[in-house]
């Protein structure tokens, strides 16, 4: 009996990781009825990294109300682990730029108080290990935000608390640790991060993300001050240089704040979401292995999950297949990179609301196609 291993990302704005893998199992299933398929839906650290981890231990989706980047109090998800002591926090569920309409966005002022509030959450629920998502936010603010949501004192000269949000930071004068909830002492943080650029400077979290979230050119430069000193008094209160680590700049600094007062260890996004769902493990023995995302181009070989997923599948000398809503410029880069062959779930001239709206019976046929092809040399 074969054994079929399927790892895809979920479809952006279409369907899930494991909704993409159950269609992939039924076009499995039509060539090799008797086949065992494991259905492992990934990630790479970005979007859909909660709903992967969560499907792929048994967890569930919980919902905290929370404030946005813009103080407004709002649901946002987060992920319970099936292990009950991992929790996920996905930064854009929570402060995430696409929340706010392109007239509310003030990188200046936007906070991660929000992003606190889900720790607290996590924390209260008995959860005493994380995950972090730390993609798509709407701050500047080096995760100060967060720090004051979860008891820590940010002050300026007076000792008068520094307003919210990235520009504040110019003002920081001395942190104070000692009501920072003290159940953090004791966790694990795990940042699913994919850049390596510094906190400040011509590649920091100002210069390369803030013009994204409406930032001006005098704003980057207000900011990446704001930032800088921001660093030394983490230097100066809490003995840890943070300014110049690969990573630090991630999510407008949150990086840097989640490694300075939460010792937070960076991993690529992808590393972390095969390991959680004990990847290696599951490729043992496999005859196949399937994965799949939205699109294939030239940007897949950079730590995404479809050729993370195909490495290791090499290790075993298992041939990979991948299956995508359709094929962009340079997807055959991922043929040096561990997948065998890529098909695209588009059969026949359509729109892309048409494909998205009949994306899981494309799959399904695309993913029987591939197999048939497969199965002649079999």
């Amino acid at each position: 009996m074969k054994k079929v291993v399927i790892a895809p990302q979920g479809f952006k704005e279409s369907l899930t990781g494991m909704e993409i893998a159950e269609a992939m199992s039924v076009g499995v299933k039509l060539v090799w009825p008797e086949a065992e398929t494991v259905l492992i839906p990934v990630a790479d650290g970005g979007d859909g990294t909660l709903q992967a981890l969560v499907d792929s231990s048994d967890g569930e989706i919980r919902t905290a109300k929370v404030e946005d980047a813009i103080g407004r109090t709002i649901d946002a998800e987060w992920g319970a682990l099936g292990n009950g002591t991992t929790a996920v926090i996905e930064i854009a569920r929570a402060a995430g730029l696409a929340r706010l309409g392109l007239d509310e966005r003030d990188v200046r002022t936007a906070s991660t108080f929000g992003v606190g509030q889900l720790f607290i959450e996590a924390l209260d629920a008995g959860f005493t290990d994380f995950i972090i998502g730390v993609g798509g936010s709407a701050t500047n603010d080096g995760g100060a935000g967060m720090i004051q949501a979860m008891g820590g004192n940010l002050t300026d000269s007076t000792g008068k608390e520094i307003a919210r949000g990235g520009i504040g930071l110019s003002t920081l004068a001395n942190i104070d640790v000692s009501g920072l909830d003290s159940r953090m002492t004791g966790a694990s943080v795990v940042v699913a991060c994919d850049v390596s650029n510094p906190l400040c400077g011509p590649r920091g979290a100002s210069a390369i993300f803030g013009p994204q979230k409406g930032a001006t050119y005098e704003d980057v430069q207000e900011l990446d001050a704001a930032l800088a000193n921001f660093a030394e008094v983490i230097a100066k209160d809490l003995h840890t240089d943070v300014a110049e680590i690969p990573g630090a700049g991630a999510s407008g600094g949150l990086g840097a704040g989640l490694m300075g007062f939460f010792d937070a260890r960076l991993r690529l996004g992808a590393d972390i979401v095969l390991d959680a769902v004990n990847l290696d493990e599951h490729l043992k023995r496999a005859d196949l292995v399937i994965v799949g995302e939205g699109q294939f181009d030239r940007s897949t070989v950079f730590n995404k999950s479809p050729v993370a997923v195909a490495q290791r599948a090499k290790r075993n000398g298992t041939p990979v297949i991948g299956i995508a809503g359709s094929l962009g410029a340079g997807f055959r880069e991922v043929h040096q990179h561990g997948i065998d062959a890529v098909f695209s779930l588009v059969n026949r001239p359509m729109s892309l609301r048409a494909a998205m709206e009949d994306t899981k019976r494309l799959v399904a046929i695309a993913t029987e196609e591939a197999c048939r092809a497969i199965a002649i040399s079999l």
